[in-house]
């Protein structure tokens, strides 16, 4: 189920190491893993041996306290034989929704000595989501007079799942006016259309009924359907036009709600009712939560907040339909500009419980990380200690970073420090943010005891009794 990918890599920047930090960055940070599991498996399901895929022996397993750190705990380490479980939930369509491709790294750290291993798990897709339409019947107005060979597009079918799993094709119901073709349109979506292969007479019959199905590719298949209602309406000869077929805009993240994004306009060469023309969106998964269209008018305002983060562009249609019932479609793209409105964030994940005073320079104190959520320059994080403190930053590897000893300890003079580590990104203006540490300073032998005087001298009247006090020395050791 897993597959074991080693890479190594080489910086040009000396080390200092010691022989109990060795297996620590001997390869350690570089090796990776990698595993391959279907989502929805039963949690405490073995992903794979984690011990004998990293070369761990089981019995140092509970001394090194192998775990995962991750911000969602998806995965769990059994610390009696070394296996990786599935410890929660895992549904591929909400962690990586509209990717093909879903990969969930994880870091595994390791105490005694410290160390992060880097793995990630792919997980494959399921057909556990049913192709299904947005709504449940649509009814389309279509024209008496209509030409042979017009084209009427539907909705397109949604489906969570990915590969052979997803929509792969529509069937129509039998009837003798409409076939139906599809083609792509959005975003590499199939988009199912109508066509008309025989006159319509709304005086021989003012409507037809129809069911458009659309079935993916898994086993056993899935498959959702929509009715098609058809009303045949008076002459209409012309449909709406708009002025371009797709529309592009950029807008930055963080937009006031009821900004205005965009305005579509369409015509109609048609007059009086069958000239008046309303929009409205054709692809409204996600699209009606985040903006809002002027039906009247073809404005599209934002509605709500707009976040790179979570998303960093829109595609959708939207439709004019004049009052015949004819519609045209067009295609918006918002691509979102990021801002830098995210600072950086120092995490620790693990720190060294024994600092003896005297220790060499370079010993690894404690191992961090730094995540940015901005993109670009704005997510480019730069670390530094501001304190006068015998510590420095090493930089590591996939945003990690060392603090080791920079100068001698003394805990006589300084028993503890307080080290505080600052992340701050390119982004203009720069943002920040800190994180603090207490280190405190373990005891050695390095003082002897010290007399307050070193010459006493002493007057000893005659004739004392046996047992009398003389006189009183004193010595002090700055030791524990």
């Amino acid at each position: 189920m897993g597959t074991r990918a080693k890479q190594r890599s080489h910086t040009g920047q000396r080390q200092v190491l010691f022989p109990f930090l060795l297996p620590l960055f001997c390869g350690g940070l570089s090796e990776q893993i990698r595993y391959s599991i279907p989502e929805e498996m039963a949690r405490g399901s073995v992903v794979g041996n984690l011990a004998e895929d990293l070369g761990l022996h089981v019995r140092d397993l509970l001394n090194r306290n192998l775990r995962v750190s991750a911000e969602k705990q998806y995965f769990t380490i059994n610390r009696e034989n070394g296996n990786i479980l599935v410890s929660d939930r895992i549904d591929r369509e909400s962690l990586c929704p509209q990717s093909t491709l879903c990969v969930v790294p994880l870091e595994i750290v390791a105490e005694n000595p410290l160390n992060v291993f880097h793995i990630t798990v792919r997980i494959e897709d399921i057909n556990d989501n049913p192709p299904y339409f947005p709504q449940n019947s649509i009814v389309l107005q279509i024209n008496e007079l209509a030409i042979l060979g017009t084209q009427f597009g539907l909705e397109s079918a949604i489906d969570a799942d990915v590969g052979p799993n997803s929509l792969q094709s529509y069937q129509l119901s039998y009837n003798e006016y409409f076939s139906l073709m599809v083609k792509d349109k959005i975003e590499g979506k199939n988009a199912p259309e109508l066509i008309l292969e025989k006159p319509l007479d709304r005086e021989h019959q003012s409507s037809h009924f129809l069911v458009l199905t659309a079935v993916d590719g898994g086993d056993p298949v899935r498959s959702g359907t929509i009715q098609i209602r058809i009303e045949v309406t008076d002459a209409n000869d012309n449909p709406p036009v708009f002025s371009q077929d797709v529309y592009k805009v950029s807008l930055p993240e963080n937009l006031p709600l009821g900004t205005s994004v965009l305005k579509v306009t369409a015509i109609d060469q048609d007059e009086g009712i069958n000239a008046e023309i309303t929009y409205s969106f054709k692809t409204l998964r996600d699209i009606g939560n985040m903006f809002m269209l002027d039906h009247q008018n073809g404005e599209i305002k934002s509605k709500g907040p707009i976040d790179f983060e979570i998303r960093s562009s829109y595609t959708m249609s939207i439709e004019a339909k004049d009052g015949g019932g004819m519609a045209t479609e067009c295609k918006i793209i918002i691509e979102i500009l990021d801002e830098n409105d995210n600072a950086p964030e120092v995490i620790f994940t693990s720190v060294s419980n024994s600092i003896t005073e005297g220790a060499e320079h370079g010993m690894v104190i404690a191992l961090f990380k730094t995540h940015d959520k901005d993109s670009g320059q704005n997510g480019e994080v730069t670390c530094l200690i501001k304190q006068t403190v015998p510590f420095r930053i090493e930089s590591s590897a996939n945003n990690y970073y060392k603090l080791v000893t920079d100068g001698s300890l003394d805990r006589e003079k300084t028993p503890s420090y307080n080290v505080t580590i600052t992340a701050t990104d390119r982004g203009k203006p720069p943002l920040s943010s800190s994180s603090s540490i207490t280190l405190h300073i373990e005891d050695v032998n390095d003082n002897a005891p010290v007399f307050e005087q070193a010459f006493y001298l002493v007057h000893i009247a005659e004739n004392n009794p046996l047992g009398a006090s003389i006189a009183q020395v004193s010595a002090s050791d700055p030791d524990l």
